[in-house]
């Protein structure tokens, strides 16, 4: 309502439009109301009691469900259907399902509030804000057609017997028009903020949402876990095949070559594409590494200790394998470690202990160093946590000045039978 061409803009009918169906959707609430009532009535007669509160609870579910769909007149955010589906078909399980519901009975009391209370305030501002000064402006028109030129009254209570009179109160209720689209916008606002207060499961949306960034947050992990191993595997098909064949062609140049200036730059080219060679090894190995894709967690991490500087124990008892996205999150933890215990802790050994129960996938690593390890100090920990919150994992550290370190890790996972798991990595 701020914006400059709000006047011009199709939001004041828009709001109008939601104002005038709510006076004549609330007659009809009114009368399904009363007509519920007697109903219901009739059957707590013959049947004793229940079916009268039984009558109005349901009264009040097709009311929801048009208001939801009047929302969309003037609220650009949907209100999405929040009842619940039978556990099972029939009339009896649906009518269960729909009195243990709150929104049921709060689209009943909404419904009760809108044929008493509602639908005359929104005809009452439709009314003023809308009708009186369309009357106003149309004073000359109505002066030429029903007055005969003569005269005419306005809103039924003042006589216009002149034209520049008439002319004056057409101004006036172009004016008064411009500034009952700001009632109409404030009056449709604020009576739509009260509908979705009573009629929308907010609690229930915001879980939706929870649910969907959840599962978003998830496909995010396992396009980049697909991405990672992709560069993988082309590094390895491609990169590192035609730097073998350079090695190797260097090699076999070197030896024929004479002795010399020439043998002595083929001796040097072939000992830098060896040092590539082993580097884009290195590369390949840490993006994602074979053994992880092809055994799992326990051998990608035992060979991650054989080749730490410093000497680390493994003691894995896992049950199988688990999701991909698990499994490099959880391998990656543990090569950071190890890489921070070798450069930062002055340990003389390292653990790695884990194992799997009641649906969490444990892990931790130990090592004798200084301690002292803070995550704020730029030591990569804090990439870890925020790679194994993806996840919905947790990780914590104990690393008190003078040792030792304690890093552990949680992730909430299913196992996979070792049948199973060898179809799905294939």
């Amino acid at each position: 309502m701020w914006r400059p061409g709000f006047l011009l803009s199709a939001w004041p009918w828009r709001a109008a439009g939601y104002l005038l169906s709510g006076a004549l959707t609330g007659v009809l609430a009114l009368v399904a109301l009363v007509t519920s009532a007697a109903v219901g009535g009739v059957l707590a007669v013959m049947l004793v009691g229940l079916p009268l509160l039984l009558v109005l609870a349901l009264a009040g579910l097709p009311v929801g469900r048009v208001e939801r769909r009047r929302l969309r007149l003037v609220d650009r955010d949907p209100v999405p259907e929040t009842h619940q589906l039978p556990a099972a078909p029939g009339l009896r399980s649906w009518l269960t399902t729909r009195l243990r519901e709150q929104i049921t009975w709060r689209e009943l009391a909404y419904t009760v509030l809108f044929a008493v209370l509602l639908w005359p305030l929104d005809a009452l501002v439709v009314t003023v804000a809308l009708l009186f000064p369309l009357s106003m402006a149309a004073t000359p028109l109505l002066m030429a057609t029903i007055g005969e030129g003569h005269e005419t009254k306005v809103l039924k209570q003042w006589t216009v017997t002149t034209w520049p009179t008439a002319f004056g109160v057409a101004v006036l209720g172009v004016l008064l028009l411009a500034l009952g689209a700001y009632a109409l916008g404030v009056a449709a606002g604020a009576r739509a903020e009260l509908t979705r207060l009573l009629i929308a499961d907010r609690d229930g949306d915001l879980g939706a949402r929870v649910v969907e960034l959840s599962r978003s947050r998830v496909r995010l992990v396992d396009a980049f876990e697909a991405e990672r191993r992709r560069i993988e595997r082309d590094l390895h098909d491609g990169a590192q095949q035609r730097l073998v064949a350079l090695t190797m062609t260097l090699g076999l140049a070197r030896l024929d070559a004479p002795p010399g200036p020439l043998a002595d730059q083929l001796a040097k080219a072939h000992d830098e594409a060896g040092k590539a060679l082993a580097e884009l090894r290195e590369l390949i190995h840490g993006i994602h590494p074979k053994v992880l894709a092809d055994y799992g967690i326990e051998a990608a991490v035992a060979d991650a200790a054989d080749r730490s500087v410093v000497p680390v124990e493994v003691d894995l008892s896992l049950p199988g394998r688990f999701e991909q996205a698990v499994e490099a999150a959880a391998y990656f933890v543990v090569c950071e470690a190890l890489a921070n215990i070798a450069r930062h802790s002055g340990a003389s050994r390292a653990e790695v202990r884990g194992g799997y129960a009641a649906g969490r996938l444990l892990l931790e690593v130990r090592d004798d160093g200084r301690g002292g390890a803070d995550a704020s100090v730029g030591s990569g920990l804090t990439g870890l946590a925020d790679r194994v919150s993806v996840l919905d994992g947790r990780l914590s550290l104990s690393s008190p000045p003078g040792g030792p370190t304690l890093l552990r890790v949680e992730f909430p996972c299913e196992a996979i039978e070792l049948s199973e798991a060898a179809d799905r990595f294939a």
